[in-house]
């Protein structure tokens, strides 16, 4: 018996052939429009049937322990990468691509919205959420598997910070590409991650409104 046109449009959609590789570079390209990607991700699954798991959108055992405990460690993470690791790797202590938001409450609205909507919910949309599905589905669920996925999606995801933010940018979102990647890969669920992000950049926003980036840098290593 033939499956229905709808069936084979979502198979097709979920396979990597000719409509299964068009649906990634669409998603892709929907990153020069953050967080578009990250929408097209929730057409693609609605088109190709894929179930809301896959891409780690499973309801939590406890909504308000995933958002306390996803924002406390973004703070902690955060606050260890400004006065520790970055430190260590030599980066300045000012980041210059976001120093405008130093006393600027005027840009505060713009940058809020973007560390919640395009870091927490479009960036673990699609760099989790997605990229884990479609790399599961070519590589399998093996540790070694999974492992390359970690490894292959932070990757992604730190060479596009490079571009505004340079090598340090870049230095940074492979270390919380990998944090938050491996515990998405553990746990199978998106929440969590979401919730470290947003909480991540949101704290680098107050370090840098409040101006305190270089005492944070410096509380360590002088």
């Amino acid at each position: 018996m033939t499956p229905p046109p709808r069936d084979r449009f979502a198979a097709k959609l979920r396979g990597f052939g000719p409509l299964g590789i068009l649906a990634v570079l669409v998603i892709a390209a929907g990153q020069i429009f953050a967080p578009l990607s990250a929408v097209l991700v929730l057409v693609w699954r609605n088109l190709s049937r894929t179930p809301w798991r896959d891409i780690g959108y499973v309801r939590p055992k406890s909504w308000i322990g995933s958002l306390v405990a996803g924002i406390a460690f973004g703070i902690v993470f955060k606050l260890v990468m400004k006065a520790i690791v970055m430190p260590l790797l030599g980066a300045d202590p000012i980041n210059q691509a976001y120093h405008y938001l130093a006393g600027n409450p005027a840009a505060l609205p713009a940058a809020v919205w973007t560390m919640i909507v395009v870091g927490g919910f479009g960036e673990e949309t699609v760099f989790r959420g997605y990229m884990f599905e479609r790399l599961g589905k070519l590589l399998g669920g093996s540790l070694a598997a999974k492992i390359v996925t970690v490894l292959v999606s932070a990757t992604v995801f730190a060479s596009l910070h490079y571009f505004d933010q340079g090598l340090a940018g870049a230095e940074q979102a492979t270390i919380t590409g990998l944090v938050f990647g491996t515990v998405f890969a553990v746990t199978g669920r998106i929440w969590i991650p979401m919730c470290m992000h947003a909480a991540f950049d949101l704290t680098a926003v107050a370090i840098i409104y409040w101006n305190l980036e270089s005492a944070v840098a410096h509380m360590f290593f002088k």
